[in-house]
């Protein structure tokens, strides 16, 4: 039997428009599904209806695109900003198809972002039940306890919840500085911030350098380049390896100095 999607997801995974925008497309009597009107909330079946929009041939065969980035200080985690303000968009703009980013690196952090146009892929990489883990090099005024390690790495309270427990182990340690290395088994808003900021600790510096098995490695801020297929593979097995480990392990605490 055929499988049968929103309209909206059709557009917005052939690159047509955002979700929102495709709503707004389809509302205006701008979509067709076999020569007849459609509504939002309406669905096809991409690979054997005619999708017409605007009178023009919807081409519903992309190819997926999968991309590592390193996203700079000063962009923000999305397409477009109606306050114009600098996005990851403006990096991948010389590519074809309509990549999205996976997750999400606030304004003023940095480092590897994936972008894709795999809804599948993006799901499994973000999904609260599939806990990749994230790691980042984070440089914090104006010095650490072992009592704030421990508080990081057991977790802290933060919105009125309890952070998972994190791998925390300090890099590196100077007059007034600290760079930390973080691995966050969960994606909450602004967290490690928010975990800096609950001990008294000022975020200098915020860069993730590997997703799962996937590392930034040398690539300039600003750069990207495609992930390769055992990339890809290695990242979806760590998407359901922690799924399956989630409920019978927790991350091992902070490590001693080095």
């Amino acid at each position: 039997m055929a499988e049968k999607i929103r309209l909206q997801k059709i557009l917005a995974d052939a690159g047509v428009a955002s979700r929102r925008k495709a709503e707004e497309m389809i509302a205006a009597g701008d979509v067709r599904v076999n020569d007849q009107p459609v509504q939002v909330g309406d669905k096809a079946d991409p690979k054997h209806d005619k999708i017409t929009v605007k009178g023009r041939l919807l081409k519903t065969h992309t190819p997926n695109v999968y991309l590592l980035l390193h996203k700079p200080r000063g962009f923000i985690t999305t397409m477009s900003d109606e306050k114009g303000r600098k996005c990851v968009a403006d990096l991948v703009k010389d590519i074809p198809e309509r990549v999205y980013p996976v997750g999400r690196l606030d304004r003023e952090s940095e480092g590897l972002l994936l972008m894709t146009n795999d809804g599948a892929f993006a799901n499994a990489m973000t999904h609260p039940s599939r806990h990749v883990p994230k790691t980042y090099r984070v440089t914090v005024h104006p010095s650490i306890t072992e009592e704030q390690l421990t508080q990081m790495a057991v977790g802290i309270v933060i919105d009125g919840r309890r952070t998972a427990p994190a791998q925390v182990r300090v890099l590196k340690q100077e007059q007034g500085r600290v760079v930390l290395e973080i691995i966050l088994h969960e994606g909450r808003n602004r967290q490690i911030r928010k975990m800096c900021e609950a001990l008294g600790l000022e975020v200098a510096r915020l860069k993730r350098t590997a997703i799962g098995p996937l590392r930034l490695g040398m690539l300039q801020p600003g750069d990207y380049r495609e992930l390769t297929a055992q990339e890809i593979n290695q990242l979806n097995a760590a998407a359901k390896a922690d799924r399956q480990s989630d409920s019978t392990s927790a991350p091992r605490p902070h490590n001693s100095r080095r």
